[in-house]
């Protein structure tokens, strides 16, 4: 009988993997995954997508998960196609059926029409299918229990809706949004103004913050290659933060920066800088208006 494989230690490994992820399972489940492929210590994901969505899904390994909430805060992009006539439950095709209406004869006018009454800044209820939590139990438990509760709408922005394509039961749509946007209730919404109901049959996320989907970048192309090949597919730890103004830390005083020790920098104030020391990111500071280098958010790469 063959012996059980040995398990690989973990590697204090860190950076960034910009995953496509799969239909059909959970956003955990593919964080899990890349963990695994990469043997790093610690991951976290920077925004759930639902089994039944796809596309980017940007992982943070090591020390880049001290900047994965940047990304939870970032404008995200959507491709998505919203089936007319029919509501379920969730909002999407994961629900049971729940109302049905005909469909107005739709024209491109029409569409753009309503589309603009999305645009800007709205008002959005969110789901009960959702993890937002009601004294400390997230509203899709109560859902699935039949239990429905009264939500509060919230501000969330729509930068730009572009239709991509429609026909007599469907639309599809290209959206920019803000955090906080669920594009479940925008489809709902949207087919409400058409006249009608509606649900996601489609649901693709291909842009992060600055970070757009690379489609080969799947779990079975990473485990397709090499530990050395999929090191090299890895952005560095600060990507997620990458557009921030860069300092040198002050000669002589990276080591004080990595002990969390504030230094003298003649540099105008901001509120957020990334600070180098030659090549090697140590972390993030602010800088103050009486020129001093405060840190933030140190990095350990050693």
């Amino acid at each position: 009988m063959k012996s059980s494989a040995h398990k690989a230690p973990r590697r204090h490994l860190s950076g960034v993997f910009l995953l496509n992820k799969p239909l059909g399972i959970s956003s955990n489940a593919a964080l899990q995954r890349v963990r695994w492929l990469y043997r790093a210590q610690k991951a976290g994901h920077t925004g759930a997508l639902d089994p039944l969505a796809s596309g980017l899904l940007p992982i943070c390994l090591g020390e880049a998960t001290k900047f994965s909430h940047y990304l939870l805060e970032s404008t995200k992009r959507y491709q998505t196609t919203v089936f007319l006539g029919h509501s379920t439950t969730t909002g999407d095709v994961e629900g049971e059926a729940l109302l049905e209406q005909a469909v107005p004869e739709l024209t491109e006018d029409a569409i753009l029409a309503v589309l603009a009454q999305f645009t800007g800044d709205i008002q959005q209820v969110p789901p009960m299918y959702s993890a937002l939590k009601k004294e400390g139990r997230p509203l899709y438990e109560l859902a699935r229990q039949g239990i429905e509760i009264e939500r509060e709408s919230r501000p969330i922005s729509i930068y730009a809706i572009e239709l991509l394509s429609f026909d007599a039961s469907s639309i599809t749509l290209d959206v920019t949004c803000s955090k906080g946007t669920y594009i479940r209730v925008l489809g709902e919404d949207i087919a409400k103004a058409l006249g009608t109901y509606g649900h996601l049959t489609y649901l693709h996320r291909v842009k992060t913050g600055h970070f757009d989907l690379i489609p080969s970048y799947t779990i079975e192309y990473l485990e397709s290659l090499t530990e050395e090949q999929r090191d090299a597919l890895l952005l560095p730890v600060y990507a997620p933060v990458a557009h921030f103004p860069r300092v040198q830390v002050p000669q002589g005083r990276a080591e004080y920066f990595c002990r969390g020790m504030e230094s003298n920098i003649d540099h105008a104030a901001l509120e957020q800088v990334l600070v180098f020391d030659a090549d090697k990111c140590l972390g993030l500071a602010e800088i103050s208006d009486k020129k001093r280098l405060i840190p933030k958010r140190v990095l350990n790469l050693d």
